[in-house]
């Protein structure tokens, strides 16, 4: 049995078990409480602290529910079903999640009609949080009664982090106020954006380009940026001009464990700013705010590539894409970064990031691979484009992002990678390709030099870094559950290790990785882990921050059902 096969197990039941509840013999001082339980909390308790948060207490109703039984209405559910896989429809729900394995099909737009609408591995309530005091409440609550706690926010999250069965969430969402300041300490001089947790990106970036400024987000402007992305290093397409979203945090504003507010920075509570700042979100501290650099806007030139398979020989579509890695390798010291997009019937670099440089220069650096091309017989589309600034290259060239629509896991590739076995990397992607997967690469260097002056706990593995291959299989809403069980054990147990085998001491991207990854502290952490470990046992002595893969939660684990348990 593969390790994927054991947590299918343990959350395929999930719903039945959660829709029943579970009786007073399931109870255990080591285990967090869980509905049906003689000591979950009383509905009066619920109404009380629904009381203490001035109302904004939320019971969940699953998004999907118009499309069953009792509640079904053919009109909202084909409405649900045509946009569930656009991040929006998702980011107002204090409930859903965007990654349908950890949905676990307990009440999606796509199942029977007649199949029951379970809670199954959403949360049962959820703050609308509104200021640290509503925070504090469900730490508070969820201390007291002893209730699983999760942190969300827009539901972007690949790993299951922000949802749990039977659990109260923290939903962060609403927490939008943006201001732009000057900052200044021993570290950094200048603008910086002050802005809430539930900012989005695209809402931080339209506030700083109307002052003619940069903010760093990543390539969907709905990610909260406050969240897991920076706090989990966060990638960026200005990563090779600016380096990681989280060498940008100057501040953070955060209440921990104990329900105490902390103000950390470089100066004042120094361990927690440095764990916060990539050492992983829903870990050490609930983050209300946080301060970032800006940098003055400059022109951005931005190019895409793409060509198909067809009408020339599998060698050729191949040695074509090799030739790419090779290209743009030193193109990463200039400042750009690129995505590309391998699949076994095509190829696509969509876009090119090319910050400070002019679309004349940028189609200079590139027409060696164009040529190369040339000589290999391939047609292809290409275009190079300049632009004012860097929001606009933005807006124009990132293709439009559905979620929900793959899963996947990640693997950094250090530079000496693709310099010196360039042939084994591709060999790589060519057998994920050929086997129906997909491969797609952020060509990135966010080096030490490129980070500048920072202290944080980012993947060392990132500083080496000349591109991070995350590589995804095709989710089908409609196909059987244990097809795409299957998908993922492949990824887990085939995929991932041939890129991991070639630089065994890299990493992944925990936001974008394999949750069933092996060794994962070692993967997600690095040398890092037991540093952060020390810290979450400071600011979160009674461990309530607990989600899948972050620091500490392999000292727990969850049970059929749903339950959150103490390992023993």
């Amino acid at each position: 049995m593969g390790a994927f096969d054991f947590m299918y197990e343990k959350f395929a039941p999930l719903t039945f078990a959660v829709a029943l509840g579970w009786g007073a013999n399931a109870q255990n001082e080591s285990c967090r409480y869980f509905p049906g339980d003689d000591l979950w909390p009383s509905v009066a308790d619920w109404a009380q602290l629904n009381d203490t948060v001035g109302g904004r207490l939320i019971a969940t109703v699953p998004l999907g529910a118009p499309c069953h039984d009792p509640t079904y209405d053919a009109t909202v559910c084909g409405t649900l079903q045509a946009s569930w896989i656009s991040p929006e429809l998702h980011d107002e729900s204090s409930s859903s999640v965007m990654a349908p394995f950890f949905a676990n099909q307990s009440c999606d737009p796509f199942t029977a009609t007649d199949t029951p609408c379970t809670l199954g591995n959403y949360v049962q309530y959820a703050i609308n949080v509104s200021s640290a005091d509503d925070a504090i409440a469900g730490i508070r609550f969820a201390t007291d009664k002893n209730v699983r706690l999760v942190i969300r926010n827009t539901g972007h999250d690949y790993l299951g982090k922000s949802t749990g069965a039977g659990s109260l969430g923290l939903w962060m969402h609403h927490l939008k106020d943006i201001e732009i300041i000057d900052y200044s300490d021993a570290h950094y001089t200048g603008k910086a954006i002050k802005i809430g947790a539930g900012v989005q990106a695209g809402e931080a970036a339209d506030a700083a380009d109307a002052q003619g400024l940069v903010t760093i987000g990543g390539n969907s402007p709905t990610v909260g940026i406050a969240g897991g992305y920076s706090q989990g290093g966060g990638h960026t397409p200005l990563a090779s001009k600016y380096g990681m979203a989280a060498d940008q945090v100057l501040e953070w504003e955060v209440v921990d464990g104990l329900g105490n507010v902390h103000i950390a920075n470089r100066q004042n509570n120094t361990d927690l700013y440095w764990a916060m700042s990539g050492g992983g979100g829903s870990t050490y501290g609930v983050a209300l705010a946080m301060t970032a650099k800006l940098y003055e806007d400059i022109p951005v030139s931005g190019a895409n590539i793409s060509f198909a398979s067809a009408n020339i020989s599998s060698d050729s579509f191949w040695d074509a894409i090799e030739k790419w890695s090779e290209v743009i390798s030193p193109l990463l010291d200039k400042g750009i970064v690129a995505n590309s997009y391998a699949m076994n019937t095509s190829f696509a670099v969509a876009p090119i990031t090319a910050p400070g440089i002019s679309a004349d220069e940028l189609s200079s650096l590139l027409q060696p691979y164009l040529s190369y091309l040339d000589s290999l017989g391939i047609p292809y589309q290409h275009s190079v484009v300049q632009f004012p600034g860097y929001l606009a290259q933005h807006d124009a060239m990132t293709p439009v992002q559905g979620v929900g629509t793959t899963q996947g896991g990640s693997w950094i590739i250090p530079r000496a990678v693709v310099r010196e076995r360039n042939d084994e990397l591709t060999a790589a992607f060519r057998s994920v390709a050929n086997d129906g997967g997909i491969v797609v690469n952020l060509h990135l260097r966010p080096s030490k030099e490129v980070a500048g002056d920072v202290d944080n706990a980012v993947l060392p593995a990132w500083r080496d870094a000349d591109m991070a291959s995350v590589i995804a299989t095709l989710w089908n809403f409609t196909a059987p559950w244990s097809e795409m069980v299957a998908d993922q054990e492949k990824i887990t147990n085939k995929y991932v290790p041939m890129f991991s085998s070639l630089a065994p001491e890299s990493g992944t991207y925990m936001n974008e990785a394999d949750y069933n990854q092996p060794d994962w502290q070692t993967a997600f952490y690095g040398a890092n882990y037991d540093r952060l470990r020390s810290v979450k046992a400071k600011y979160d002595p009674h461990d309530i921050f607990y989600a899948t893969t972050a620091v500490g939660s392999d000292e727990w684990v969850i049970h059929e059902g749903g339950r959150l348990c103490k390992v023993n």
